[in-house]
């Protein structure tokens, strides 16, 4: 199997003991050791009203991290476009381009990324921009590409940059969506795999080939977990679990030592929902990770990997990303 290119997803998360401050740090960390491994892309997410997320101004954030790095690709994965005008993210994104050219990436969502009154608060009332997200995209594209320098509103800067578009998904509706507009696809299955397989199968089938992309193009994101033993992921892994015990009891705090789980995850219906999130996750040691990653890479016939790593300590997610690059080079 060809190795396929590696990327990173950060959400600034904030650590038990720590703050916005120290994530953003952190992420800046793991953004320049990425670089160092040769990983391609690492991308930010835009969430609001997440006390333990320093992500929210994602566009701000990426123009930081593209500051304190050289070459790897720096985007969003995504900016959630029913939350923004159309407009300004062309110019938020254009200034990004015209600071840092050829590293930056445009990852685009329909979800709001946060909770319905936080939603109301960021769209001033405005719930029906998600259904406009297929328009908004084509507007978005038209202000950043060359073909709109005779309009009325045009976006400075970004006009002609034609920043690469991407459409983001957690279920088949974008997919097709992706598909129609011959852009790449990435899927969220670090946290909602249920229809990864159908989705990019749906988006393979429509695709049609644009002036961005000729062929169909997808990245998987995944939760990677490497330790130099399998026992040793699988004890880290608990962070990550009791994360999501916190999504599913509406219970947030910030991401813990690994450790003891709270007590709620061993409600079953809590386990299941638990259980079904993990099937795109992967933990182990060099070895473990090799075979199963490539088996995944395989099967699915992914493009390229996106890594999410809920660990602790910085000191071993960095780790983490050195067992994965070297994992994938032993296949």
């Amino acid at each position: 199997m060809t190795k396929i290119p590696l990327s990173v997803l950060e959400l600034a998360t904030v650590t038990k003991g720590g703050n916005s401050g120290k994530a953003i740090a952190g992420t800046v960390e793991v953004a320049k050791y990425a670089e160092s491994l040769g990983y391609k892309r690492i991308w930010m997410a835009e969430h609001h009203n997440m006390e333990h997320i320093a992500s929210s101004a994602t566009a701000v954030l990426i123009g930081h991290v593209a500051g304190k790095t050289d070459t790897i690709r720096v985007g969003s994965g995504g900016i959630m476009l029913p939350n923004h005008s159309p407009l300004v993210i062309a110019e938020q994104f254009g200034t990004l381009e015209t600071i840092y050219p050829h590293r930056i990436d445009l990852g685009l969502g329909r979800a709001p990324g946060t909770d319905h009154l936080t939603s109301m608060a960021l769209r001033r009332n405005n719930m029906g921009t998600a259904y406009n997200f297929p328009e908004d995209v084509r507007q978005l594209q038209t202000y950043l590409s060359k073909d709109n320098s005779q309009a009325k509103v045009r976006s400075f800067p970004g006009e002609g940059l034609e920043v690469p578009l991407w459409i983001l998904g957690s279920s088949t509706d974008s997919a097709y969506l992706a598909a129609q507009m011959g852009l790449p696809y990435a899927f969220a299955a670090h946290f909602a795999p249920a229809q990864f397989r159908t989705a990019i199968d749906i988006y393979r089938k429509n695709f049609r080939p644009s002036r961005q992309l000729e062929t169909p193009y997808v990245m998987a994101c995944v939760n990677i977990i490497g330790a130099d033993t399998d026992e040793e992921a699988e004890f880290l892994l608990t962070s990550l679990l009791g994360l999501f015990v916190g999504v599913i009891t509406s219970n947030r705090s910030p991401l813990m030592p690994p450790g003891p789980l709270p007590a709620s995850f061993y409600v079953p219906e809590v386990q299941a929902l638990v259980k079904n999130m993990l099937s795109c996750t992967f933990t182990g040691s060099r070895e473990r990770l090799g075979k199963n990653l490539s088996d995944f890479i395989s099967d699915s016939g992914i493009d390229e990997l996106m890594a999410a790593s809920y660990i602790y300590d910085p000191e071993a997610k960095l780790k983490s990303f050195t067992i994965l690059n070297n994992a994938l080079s032993d296949v």
